[in-house]
């Protein structure tokens, strides 16, 4: 019985961490210049990859907007619902290979993405290599 009990908990706590160490679920994005909560985003597999769309935008004012500057498909439509992270294959420990859209400006980046802790993901967009660019760090959300 005892043996039964520690087999479970193990496994459960086992499960546990490790979902918790995926990219995957809602997370709240906050601005790398002011520190303000902007939005939720939502990470999720597609075709083996991860895509990132926004659920919420947390500006009761900016609910409404839609992305002006963006190009081809994006033009003119609402942020809210709109994907900003598309093709991140995960490699290692980081997830690149993709590109994030900021809504805000409509120009579309190269994406990093890496768990700094099971709560706290740093996004990166850069032109050209990694160095060259901004990255924010997005909390978990609930």
């Amino acid at each position: 019985m005892n043996g039964t009990i520690l087999t479970f908990l193990t496994v459960f706590f086992t499960v546990n961490y490790t979902i918790a160490q995926e990219v995957y679920g809602k997370w709240k994005t906050i601005d790398d210049i002011t520190g303000e909560a902007k939005s939720i985003v939502e990470i999720y597999k597609k075709n083996g990859k991860a895509y990132g769309k926004v659920v919420e935008i947390l500006n009761p004012e900016k609910r409404n907007d839609k992305c002006i500057n963006c190009t081809g498909a994006d033009k003119n439509k609402p942020i809210l619902g709109m994907e900003i992270l598309k093709d991140l294959k995960k490699n290692g420990s980081e997830y690149s290979g993709g590109t994030i859209t900021d809504p805000n400006t409509g120009k579309i980046y190269k994406a990093l993405m890496e768990l700094e802790n099971p709560n706290k993901l740093k996004v990166r967009g850069y032109i050209g290599f990694s160095l060259m660019g901004r990255s924010q760090y997005w909390e978990r959300f609930e």
